[in-house]
């Protein structure tokens, strides 16, 4: 949104004679509290399903009664006020977030726009565990009616079941259902002979693709001709191909339109997919793989197809960089979380296009059994390649496949610990990453010894370094006693009569762990000389800008 379209926003909400149901004014002079925040933004997000709007806000820098703008300093630095997205997505349902959070600059002072998105339709938003609303200005529990109310809509309302009143068969591509037809074939190999008989309503219908000869949405998306797309404006049913260079320009694109069940093999061919190589240790000959597995693609693609919600009228993109590919598709991610997913290995009980997934089942397009994500997560592991990221934020589903070994150490952990769960290698691929892990994953590796250090600064544990023959890279990483630091500068300044700040730097840097950056390290030795000074052993005999620091005798 622009400037000018916030402040027409702003002043038209600040015109309402009352805050209503999806609308929050809170003044936040200085600081609000975060569970009461999560819990505006589960009501507010409920409210604004309930009440058929794409929208609720939530606004700081007002004064409640007259909703005259105070300004508020709420998180001013813009870093920590955009962490706050993946603060409350953490405590949502299906990691539900804020759609953005804009800053206005008005001459009473700044104000803050919470633009909160209405629950996804079947999916009522908790947070922490609980499901709030509002009772006309009154933050309250949402009651059991609405919660169901918000759920019927799972089962009601299916876009990619409706009929396309005045589409035929004639709409649809020849080649494609030939496909499909063999497809099924392959997935139902006990009807094969059945198929065949069958004439081509009869075939779609049995598919679960045309509901009783009457052409759907999910029949333009797969078997559509291209021409067709048009029945099911102002959806777009388009997967964009993007080629870029390492520098992130642009190389090379494709749109490809109707029939998805032709234009995966399409997409998928314009891949490169190079060969990767890699020298296993204790060997001078390279391992050579194919930098994705065929399957991860097809699976990552058809997923797209499959869970895109095309009332948000996008495309799907697939974004091929020189050793990563970038799938995205619009919507939430329904399960919530892809651990969930990889952990329970289980099918969804809910399923945004429901007749569309069925149908892809069908047509061995999509694995509806569970197990596709967590095929694309193991065929990673057994390349020592790092997991797939997967962002669930901004309304959308961003789906990141490495192509390349980040850290030849990790890929050794891999190699070698047999016996470690994928679980347990998603967590410690977060390390790798530097992703910050939750209390869970923090407990369970600490617990199990495969990782040391202090938040957000983990390591690789003793127990993993011996395994993985990272001895020397743990002892760099873990810190000497901090009696060590302050005997090592109590002797060099005795042997030097004095050192400046400098010499100790230098003294000290390479000695403290690996982990800290620059700023944590001046940070420690700081720390050192001051407790050195309180116990009176050691004495600044220069200036505060230039110290020369000397014993105290």
């Amino acid at each position: 949104m622009t400037i000018t379209e916030l402040k027409h926003i702003l002043h038209s909400l600040l015109n309402l004679t009352a805050e209503n149901e999806i609308v929050e004014f809170k003044e936040a002079k200085t600081n609000f509290d975060f569970t009461k925040l999560g819990k505006y933004f589960s009501a507010l997000s409920n409210e604004a399903n309930l009440k058929g709007n794409q929208y609720a806000w939530l606004i700081f820098g007002i004064e409640n009664k007259n909703h005259h703008i105070i300004g508020s300093h709420y998180r001013l630095i813009r870093k920590d006020l955009d962490s706050l997205k993946s603060e409350i997505a953490n405590k949502t349902t299906n990691r539900i977030t804020f759609v953005e959070i804009h800053e206005l600059n008005e001459p009473e002072g700044r104000v803050l726009m919470f633009q909160i998105p209405a629950a996804p339709k079947g999916f009522p938003i908790a947070f922490d565990g609980h499901y709030y609303g509002r009772d006309n200005e009154e933050l309250s529990p949402l009651n059991l009616e609405e919660i169901e109310r918000i759920r019927a809509q799972a089962t009601t309302e299916d876009w990619s079941a409706a009929i396309v009143s005045d589409a035929t068969i004639e709409d649809l591509d020849e080649d494609a259902i030939a496909i499909a037809r063999k497809n099924y074939k392959n997935k139902f190999p006990e009807k094969a002979f059945d198929v065949d008989t069958w004439d081509d309503i009869t075939f779609l219908n049995k598919a679960k693709i045309t509901i009783k000869g009457k052409i759907t949405r999910t029949a333009i998306i797969l078997l559509g001709k291209e021409e067709s797309e048009h029945f099911i404006n102002p959806a777009e049913v388009k997967i964009r191909w993007l080629l870029k260079d390492t520098n992130s320009n642009d190389k090379d694109y494709a749109i490809f339109g109707c029939p998805m069940i032709l234009v995966v093999d399409k997409v998928y061919a314009k891949i490169r997919n190079l060969k990767y190589r890699y020298i296993h240790e204790g060997t001078l000959f390279p391992d050579e793989v194919n930098q994705y597995e065929p399957y991860s693609i097809r699976e990552a693609l058809n997923n797209c197809i499959a869970h895109q919600d095309y009332t948000k009228h996008g495309r799907i993109n697939v974004v091929e960089m020189d050793d990563q590919l970038i799938f995205t598709n619009l919507g939430s991610f329904i399960p919530g979380s892809v651990e969930k997913v990889v952990k329970e290995d289980a099918p969804e009980e809910h399923y945004r296009n429901r007749f569309l997934a069925t149908a892809m089942f069908n047509l061995k397009m999509v694995d509806t059994a569970g197990g596709g994500i967590k095929k694309i997560f193991n065929f990673q592991r057994e390349r020592f390649f790092p997991m797939p990221d997967y962002d669930l934020s901004g309304g959308k589903v961003k789906v990141t496949i490495p192509g390349k070994i980040l850290n030849m150490e990790y890929a050794r952990i891999l190699a070698r610990n047999k016996e470690l769960t994928l679980e347990e290698i998603m967590m410690l691929d977060k390390v790798q990453k530097k992703q910050t892990l939750t209390e869970f994953e923090e407990k369970h590796l600490k617990v199990k010894k495969l990782i040391e250090g202090r938040k957000p600064n983990y390591f690789i544990g003793i127990k993993v370094a011996e395994k993985t023959g990272q001895k020397a890279t743990y002892s760099k990483n873990k810190a000497f006693d901090k009696s060590y630091y302050l005997d090592l500068i109590e002797k060099a300044i005795r042997e030097h009569k004095y050192l400046k700040r400098s010499d100790i730097d230098e003294l000290l840097w390479k000695k403290l762990p690996d982990w800290m950056n620059d700023k944590q390290k001046k940070s420690k030795i700081g720390n050192l000389l001051s407790e050195l000074r309180i116990k009176e052993i050691i004495i600044n005999k220069g200036t505060l800008k230039n110290p020369q620091w000397s014993l105290d005798i």
